[in-house]
């Protein structure tokens, strides 16, 4: 299987575990293997439209975007805003529950409904959804996105 490039979506409050997702690429006894794109460090700035150049700018050469979903995720306009960004670049979309407790009313409308691959927290399962939202990526792109932008300052 191909190593894919892929962008990380998380809300501030899930950065922990999107910092475990991106080591698990480390770890020999977890079969997963990609190149991560990412603002797991914060962008300090408060300035939207600096934050989303910074968020395309990591985006660029990703042909996958996998979003870690916690509880907060649904509310956060920055991931929001970087699904729309990853359906406008036409990147497959994986959403990872992060907590057991995740529930499908906690998975972003814009991730059901633009085909999104969604798996529990099993790293066994990783390679394999990042390998199928790589070859649904034409599909997820011919999605037209409109809507608001993220409104919110820093990662929330």
């Amino acid at each position: 299987m191909p190593t894919r490039r892929v962008f990380i979506s998380y809300e501030g409050s899930d950065r922990m575990k999107a910092k475990g997702f991106r080591l698990l690429r480390w770890n020999n006894n977890v079969d997963v293997s990609f190149h991560d794109r990412h603002l797991l460090d914060p962008v300090d700035s408060t300035n939207d439209d600096y934050i989303r150049s910074c968020i395309r700018d990591e985006m660029k050469g990703t042909s996958v975007t996998v979003v870690m979903v916690g509880e907060n995720t649904k509310d956060s306009d920055w991931v929001d805003y970087e699904v729309e960004r990853s359906l406008k670049e036409g990147n497959g979309l994986v959403a990872i529950k992060v907590d057991d407790d995740i529930s499908d009313e906690d998975i972003p409308d814009k991730l059901k409904e633009n085909g999104a691959e969604i798996v529990d927290w099993d790293p066994d399962e990783f390679d394999d959804a990042i390998e199928r939202a790589a070859s649904q990526r034409s599909k997820v792109g011919e999605s037209t996105v409109r809507g608001r932008a993220g409104t919110g300052c820093g990662r929330s």
